[in-house]
C-alpha cells in the first residue's frame, strides 16, 4: 500500500524554507531597502498634491512657480531612484530567487541518489521530476516577492495608518474596521486554494509519468495495437487534471471577486462619509484628496499582498513537495565507523541471513549461510522468486539485510563505506541501462575520465571492439535514449565493457545473456568469461549451459539453497538441478 505523504504546516515550511536565505542574506537587505526606495515615491504623491490642493483652496498666492518646479524636480529624482532600485529588485531579486532554486534543486538531486531501491520502487519517476523541475519555478518568485511584498506591505500599512490617523481619526477608524472582515474571508479561500494547488501539483506530476510511461512504451504499444487504450487512460488523467485546474480558478476568481468587492466598500466609505466630513468641516478638500490618494495606495498594498498570496500558496506547494523529498528515509547509510575498502580479496559470507522488503514485508529467505572464496566463479539457479537477484543486490548494498550479516574479507560490509563497496563490485544486469549519449561516454562511465585507449582496450576485451568500429561514427556514435539505436547484443557487449573499464574484484553477472538469441549469447558468453578471470564471480542463469563450467552452482528456492555442487556432482543428484537441466535440452 502506498505511504501516505506528510503535509506540513506553513510555520514549519517557512522555518526549514529559512536556510536557504542564509547564504543570500546582503542581497536580500540591499533588495529590501531598494523596495523601501520604491515606497517613498508612492507615500509622498498623495503629501505633495494635499499641499497643492490645500494651497490653492486656502491661499492660490503661495503656489509659486518657483515652488512648483522644485517640488516637480525633487519628484523626477524620486522617481529616478526608484528605476534604478526598481531595476535592481527586477533583476538581482530574481537571480537570487532563480540560485535558491538551483541550491534546492541541487540539494534534491543529491537527495535522490541516497534514497534506497525502495523509494524508487514506490515512486513514480514523473512525479519525482515534476517535484525538481515544475514545483521549484515558482520557489524562485515566492523566495524573491515573499520578503519584499511583506516589507513594502509593512511600510505603505504602517505609514499609511499613522497619515491617515492625522487626518481624521474616525473615517480612519471605519476603515480599519473593515479590513480585517476582508482577511477572514480571504484567509478561508487562501486555505482552499493552497488545497486546490497542491491537488494540481500531485495530479501534474501523474500526468508525466502516464506519458513517460507510454512514450517509453510505444513498441509495446504499436504491437498490441492498443493505442486507443492509451488514449483513453491519458484522457482520464488529462480531464482530471482540467477539473482540478477549473477549482483552483473558481477558488482564485471568488478571491479576487471577495478583494474587488471590499475595495469597492472602502472606496464609498472614503468618498461617502469623508464628503459629509467635508460639509461638516471635519476634513479640508485637500485633506479628503490625500485621504483618498492614501487610501488608494493602501487598498493597492492591501489588494497586492492578497494576490501575491495565490504565489504564495504555490510557492509553499513547491517547498512541501520539496521537504516530502528531502525528509524522504536514507535506510541505506555509512555507519559512522565506516572504512574505506581498500584492494579487497573477494571472500564472501551470508552469515545467517534474512531478508524481507521494507516496503510490504514480502520475506525472501531466512537463516541463509553461505560462503564464497576468492576467485570463486558460483552460479544461482532456481524458480523465479526464489531470491536469486535479492541474494546479489544484497552484497553492494541496495537493500540492506534486516538479519544477519554480509561479511566481505571478514568483515561486516556495513562497515566499508558504500561509495568505496561498490567501486569494487561490477554487476552486468539482464536490462541493461545505457545512457542518452556516444558509445565513448557510456563505456567511459566505468571509470569516469578514461582515455580513448583504454576504452578501446576495454571493448576489445568485450568483444564490442569489432561492431564498434563498423557504426557510423564509432566510438562516437549516438546511442539513442535507453540505446535503441543498438541491438540487444551490443547493449550488453557495451556494458561489459564498462565493468572491464571498471576492473572490479567482484563481479555480478544477474542473468546478463537471458535476453539474447543464440549468435549474441554467444558472444557475450564469450566476453563474460574473459571478465571473470581471476575474480569472484556470481552468476545468475535461467540458461545452464553459461553455467556448466563454474566451480559451484547453487539451486536457490523460497526454502532456501537446496542443492550444490558443480555441473556435473547435481547431476548425478538427479534433483532439481538435474529437473531443469531435462527440460532445457527438451526445450533445444
Amino acid at each position: 500500500m502506498k505511504k501516505t505523504e506528510k503535509n506540513y504546516k506553513t510555520s514549519v515550511l517557512i522555518k526549514r524554507f529559512m536556510p536557504y536565505y542564509s547564504k543570500y542574506i546582503g542581497t536580500v537587505i540591499f533588495d529590501l531597502f531598494c523596495a523601501s526606495l520604491t515606497t517613498i515615491c508612492e507615500i509622498i504623491l498623495p503629501l505633495i498634491m494635499r499641499k497643492i490642493t490645500n494651497a490653492g483652496m486656502n491661499d492660490i498666492s503661495t503656489l509659486t512657480v518657483d515652488f512648483i518646479l522644485k517640488v516637480g524636480v525633487l519628484y523626477l529624482l524620486l522617481r529616478i531612484i526608484d528605476a534604478a532600485a526598481y531595476y535592481y529588485m527586477a533583476y538581482i531579486g530574481h537571480v537570487m530567487g532563480t540560485r535558491i532554486e538551483t541550491d534546492m534543486r541541487r540539494d534534491a538531486y543529491a537527495h535522490l541518489h541516497k534514497l534506497s531501491n525502495t523509494y524508487f520502487n514506490n515512486t513514480k519517476v514523473g512525479q519525482i521530476m515534476g517535484r525538481i523541475t515544475n514545483d521549484l519555478f515558482d520557489v524562485t518568485e515566492f523566495s524573491h516577492h515573499c520578503p519584499e511584498e511583506f516589507f513594502i506591505a509593512g511600510i505603505k500599512g504602517i505609514v499609511s495608518f499613522i497619515i491617515l490617523m492625522n487626518i481624521n481619526i474616525p473615517l480612519t477608524v471605519i476603515i480599519f474596521v473593515i479590513i480585517p472582515i476582508m482577511i477572514l474571508i480571504c484567509k478561508k479561500l487562501n486555505a482552499k486554494m493552497r488545497q486546490t494547488f497542491r491537488s494540481q501539483r500531485v495530479m501534474i506530476g501523474e500526468l508525466n509519468a502516464r506519458i513517460e510511461d507510454s512514450l517509453l512504451g510505444q513498441k509495446v504499444v504499436k504491437a498490441f495495437a492498443n493505442e486507443d487504450i492509451e488514449q483513453q487512460k491519458f484522457e482520464k488523467d488529462n480531464k482530471e487534471f482540467f477539473s482540478i485546474k477549473k477549482l483552483s480558478y473558481k477558488f482564485m476568481g471568488a478571491f479576487s471577486t471577495t478583494t474587488r468587492m471590499f475595495d469597492g466598500i472602502m472606496y464609498a466609505t472614503v468618498v461617502v462619509v469623508g464628503s459629509l466630513f467635508m460639509i461638516k468641516g471635519k476634513i479640508t478638500p485637500g485633506d479628503l484628496v490625500a485621504y483618498l490618494l492614501y487610501v488608494t495606495t493602501f487598498i493597492a498594498t492591501v489588494r497586492r499582498i492578497i494576490e501575491f498570496s495565490e504565489q504564495f500558496q504555490r510557492g509553499l506547494t513547491g517547498i512541501e513537495r520539496f521537504l516530502q523529498i528531502m525528509d524522504a528515509d536514507i535506510e541505506i547509510f555509512d555507519e559512522p565507523d565506516a572504512k574505506k575498502l581498500i584492494n579487497p580479496k573477494g571472500d564472501i559470507e551470508f552469515k545467517d541471513v534474512s531478508f524481507e522488503y521494507p516496503d510490504d514485508h514480502n520475506r525472501i529467505f531466512t537463516h541463509l549461510n553461505l560462503n564464497i572464496k576468492s576467485g570463486e566463479k558460483i552460479a544461482f539457479v532456481g524458480p523465479s522468486g526464489g531470491g536469486k537477484t535479492t541474494l546479489c543486490n544484497l552484497i553492494p548494498r541496495f537493500y540492506d539485510v534486516t538479519g544477519g550479516e554480509i561479511l566481505l574479507d571478514g568483515k561486516n560490509i556495513k562497515k566499508y563505506t558504500l561509495k568505496s563497496l561498490r567501486e569494487n563490485i561490477g554487476v552486468v544486469q539482464q536490462d541493461v541501462y545505457l545512457f542518452s549519449g556516444t558509445v565513448y561516454e557510456n563505456i567511459s562511465y566505468g571509470k569516469p575520465g578514461a582515455t580513448m585507449e583504454e576504452v578501446v582496450e576495454a571493448a576489445k576485451k568485450a568483444g564490442a571492439h569489432e561492431f564498434i568500429t563498423e557504426l557510423k561514427d564509432g566510438y562516437d556514435t549516438y546511442v539513442g535514449e535507453r540505446g535503441v539505436k543498438l541491438s540487444g547484443g551490443q547493449k550488453q557487449r557495451i556494458s561489459i565493457a564498462r565493468v572491464f573499464l571498471k576492473n572490479p574484484p567482484i563481479i555480478i553477472l544477474d542473468e546478463a545473456t537471458s535476453a539474447l538469441d543464440n549468435e549474441s549469447e554467444f558472444a557475450v558468453a564469450r566476453s563474460l568469461n574473459k571478465l571473470a578471470e581471476g575474480r569472484t564471480t556470481i552468476t545468475i542463469a535461467h540458461r545452464l549451459s553459461t553455467i556448466r563450467n563454474s566451480d559451484r552452482i547453487l539451486v536457490l528456492t523460497d526454502e532456501g539453497i537446496v542443492e550444490e555442487g558443480n555441473h556435473a556432482q547435481l547431476l548425478e543428484k538427479k534433483g532439481i538441478y538435474y529437473k531443469f537441466y531435462e527440460m532445457a535440452n527438451k526445450l533445444n
